[in-house]
């Protein structure tokens, strides 16, 4: 296999994000679009410029020419199409949150070992140049110790119908946007939480519209997050060391001048990272895992701790106890 010959299982909003980086790689081309109704596959594929177009997802995944499928469906069905990609030998890039329960995940990293393929989540900002330049520094010990880190991500969701609004579509803004900040911080760890606890503001749907946490490391890290959707668009990510702090303005999405900033006693010192286009990262990586055999720079297991956080998050909001970590 040389190619990643890929089809979009669904018409999300999403695509318009992937479609871009999967065409101007040279180890990847888009052959393929699925949705519910043919009509409107037939119109979504005619507007991207998309070869095929099946009004099933079961249509694109018997496709012999279709080696990789991007799974934009909601939430609440990350699990079951990526387990029926899998199971026809497609690999799979998942979006975010790769599934609602960690036995959906089990199962997932099961038929990934069984039929032999790749099935990754599609968190971008792991892949771009500024987090890896974070990393570095934190490596190299350029803010001492890391004591604290405070993420926040919001944003209005307005539209009514939006699936993020659906309790049983695994919606919340947990789930869409603080699942990021989460992310960040078992990455800056390397480590997973011993305990944690969380509030949330629940809307008229059942779902968290404002959430907040907390989560204690058994080095000492202390960390805390927001996210929600009735505040303004707000980003960002402070991570405080014993010789500095150093503040991103936009970790998640970076865009523009990636400009990491470090604070000491001293002063301010900026730092450019190199940009990229923010979703090129995840579609490499794919083809790096798939064509060449590398490992994914977001293992399964990686995912899979992720979710356990959440739900542990979740269930503390619930209880209003503090949620130990197995």
């Amino acid at each position: 296999m040389e190619t990643l010959h890929w089809g979009l299982l669904s018409t999300a909003r999403i695509n318009r994000a992937v479609i871009p980086p999967i065409r101007a790689s040279g180890r990847s081309t888009l052959i393929a679009v699925a949705s519910r109704t043919q009509s409107t596959a037939d119109s979504y594929a005619q507007k991207w410029d998309i070869p095929r177009a099946y009004g099933a997802y079961e249509a694109l995944i018997d496709d012999p020419d279709i080696n990789a499928v991007y799974v934009s469906v909601p939430n609440h069905l990350h699990a079951e199409w990526s387990i029926k990609c899998a199971a026809a030998g497609k690999h799979v890039l998942c979006e975010k949150p790769l599934a609602l329960t960690t036995s959906d995940v089990d199962r997932m990293i099961a038929a990934a070992r069984e039929h032999h393929v790749v099935i990754a989540e599609a968190f971008m900002y792991r892949h771009h140049p500024q987090t890896l330049k974070v990393l570095e520094l934190l490596n190299r010990r350029a803010i001492g110790d890391i004591l604290i880190v405070k993420g926040t991500f919001t944003f209005r969701l307005a539209r009514p119908d939006d699936a993020r609004w659906s309790p049983g579509m695994g919606g919340g803004s947990i789930w869409d946007i603080g699942c990021y900040p989460i992310s960040f911080t078992r990455l800056i760890a390397n480590a997973e939480p011993v305990e944690v606890l969380g509030w949330q503001v629940l809307g008229s749907s059942g779902v968290d519209e404002v959430f907040a946490g907390q989560m204690r490391f058994a080095t000492g890290l202390l960390a805390q997050f927001e996210s929600g959707f009735r505040a303004p668009f707000r980003t960002g990510l402070e991570i405080v060391g014993t010789s500095g702090s150093i503040t991103l303005k936009y970790p998640f999405k970076p865009v523009g001048d990636n400009v990491i900033e470090i604070r000491r006693d001293e002063g301010v010192e900026s730092i450019e990272s190199q940009g990229q286009e923010l979703y090129r990262g995840e579609i490499e990586d794919m083809e790096n895992a798939v064509l060449d055999s590398k490992p994914q720079r977001i293992s399964l297991q990686d995912s899979r701790a992720n979710v356990a956080l959440i739900k542990a998050l979740v269930e503390s909001a619930q209880t209003g106890a503090i949620v130990k970590m197995k």
